[in-house]
């Protein structure tokens, strides 16, 4: 884009990120809610509070011009100590091969092992099943049943900042290529994110996030890719005051080391709101 194409969308995204700050939506003397659990590519180790269902949707398309999409919704079960979630995904490589489709689905389960209010320190082991419902003929899904765990941990460093850490793995007994040979596939994540509280409503932040993951390319045989992303970015928020509260976000995810190269612009839409009432005192 040229200086003059960027103009706009910029105008159009510092307006956006004012607007929260122009008008309170939350009146009296309460505090408005914070923006938590919310970063694009690392997860956050705070669990659904009881009665509050979030509903997130996560757009990347990369430079070269495919997409991916994702929503996942997130329940607690009872309370805030175990949540449910789903998350369903779908892939767009138009630019390359004309191919287009729903990804593979994942039911996750995530347990509140510490939530220490005053340290502020959080923890939350995820265990997932993931379901080969997408095509492996068309590289949208790994073709088996696949297990994958999650260790998200938040730390907050200072009354501005908090860090969030993950770390995880991800094992295929039966992966499939497209013509259907099978091997046993591993996957690897790490991941670390900064976050800035600007502003109550307001965040800005970095993400690092390194993956390690198998392809299948004969029967019993695999291949090993690495990749290394930065995503800064920011997040904003809206609240209203029937409880619910929208997350916008964007950042411009960018490759380096084996994923040098690679760009792409990341876009989010996080909806949080009360399913039950509680009867008034």
């Amino acid at each position: 884009m040229t200086k003059t194409q960027l103009k706009a969308p910029l105008l159009l995204l510092l307006f956006v990120l004012l607007a929260p700050l122009g008008r309170a939506q939350v009146t009296g003397s309460a505090k408005p809610p914070t923006i938590s659990d919310n970063s694009f590519l690392i997860e956050e180790a705070y669990n659904q509070d009881p009665g509050v269902v979030q509903h997130i949707n996560t757009f990347t398309r990369s430079r070269n011009g495919n997409w991916a999409y994702s929503f996942t919704q997130e329940w607690p079960l009872g309370s805030m100590k175990h949540q449910f979630s789903y998350t369903i995904s779908a892939l767009d490589f138009n630019r390359k091969s004309d191919i287009r489709g729903i990804g593979d689905v994942a039911l996750n389960y995530r347990y509140q092992l510490v939530n220490n209010e005053k340290s502020g320190l959080a923890i939350a082991p995820r265990i997932s099943v993931l379901l080969p419902t997408g095509s492996v003929r068309k590289g949208l899904g790994e073709g088996g049943v696949g297990i994958q765990a999650n260790l998200p941990v938040s730390v907050p460093i200072s009354r501005k900042f908090v860090t969030h850490w993950n770390a995880g793995a991800t094992l295929v007994p039966t992966a499939k290529d497209a013509s259907d040979e099978k091997a046993f596939t591993k996957a690897f994540n790490l991941g670390q994110s900064t976050i800035w509280l600007a502003h109550p409503r307001i965040n800005f932040l970095v993400e690092t996030v390194w993956n390690s993951y198998q392809s299948v390319v004969a029967r019993a045989r695999s291949t090993t890719s690495y990749s290394f992303v930065l995503n800064p970015g920011v997040r904003w928020a809206y609240n209203f005051k029937n409880g619910l509260q929208i997350v916008p976000g964007i950042s411009i995810p960018f490759g380096v080391g084996p994923s040098k190269g690679d760009r792409g612009l990341l876009l989010y839409l996080s909806f949080e709101h009360p399913f039950k009432h509680t009867a008034r005192k």
